[in-house]
């Protein structure tokens, strides 16, 4: 595979482990992250500093054939303690962050009728978590704008699909995090965490040509958290 891939969250974790998988197979990445040593640093949820560096990598690139969102924002807390800010923030971080990258490259995606986007959700958009609410609402959401994105977008050669992990081993999973208590571990049919290359892998299949016939899908890695 050959091509321009931009993907957000790129410094680190599952974004990180994308970024390279995708450069692995040929295509230039432009990394975007809030992170100031990024390649294209940018705050995902600023619809006008999006638009903007979408035009810097398309100037400095060309065109972008696949888009992955991973750019994300964890935080746990009980619904009565939610704060109207936190909700604002998780949903603009995620569902915010996915809106405006696609927004910037569905133009000439659908012009050139070629273009794969990827969102990575969460098995929480699909299981709920306790004390994860705006979370697990925020990631949901994302599935419904993929689903809704893809028969939108379909007949003019695009696909959007999202990959749900479930509890990954990356810096966003404190070290005292439950998802990483032994008890917790047990429950799962794998036994572990996934790893972010493991994700990767899926994200990988998505974006590629071997998932041509593929839009609208919702795939799960996730130690068998939800089957």
């Amino acid at each position: 595979m050959t091509g321009i891939a931009v993907v957000t969250g790129a410094s680190s974790g599952i974004g990180a482990a994308i970024a390279a998988a995708l450069e692995q197979d040929g295509y230039r990445v432009a990394g975007l992250d809030l992170n100031d040593t990024a390649p294209y640093s940018v705050d995902v949820a600023d619809p006008a500093a999006v638009e903007a560096t979408m035009r810097r990598v398309a100037t400095e690139l060309g065109p972008v054939d696949a888009v992955v969102s991973a750019a994300g924002h964890y935080e746990e807390a009980r619904i009565a303690d939610i704060t109207h800010g936190q909700l604002h923030r998780m949903l603009r971080v995620h569902l915010g962050g996915l809106r405006n990258v696609t927004r910037a490259v569905l133009p000439s995606m659908m012009e050139r009728r070629r273009g794969s986007i990827v969102a990575i959700t969460s098995e929480l958009a699909v299981g709920g978590g306790d004390g994860e609410a705006h979370y697990a609402a925020a990631k949901g959401a994302i599935i419904g704008l993929v689903r809704s994105l893809a028969a939108e977008v379909a007949a003019h050669g695009v696909r959007v699909n999202a990959v749900a992990p479930g509890p990954t081993d990356t810096p966003l999973l404190a070290a005292d995090s439950p998802w990483r208590a032994p008890d917790y571990l047990a429950t799962l049919p794998a036994r572990r965490l996934a790893r972010p290359e493991e994700v990767a892998e899926v994200v990988r299949y998505l974006v590629g040509e071997d998932a041509a016939f593929c839009t609208g899908e919702v795939l799960s890695p996730n130690s068998g958290a939800v089957i």
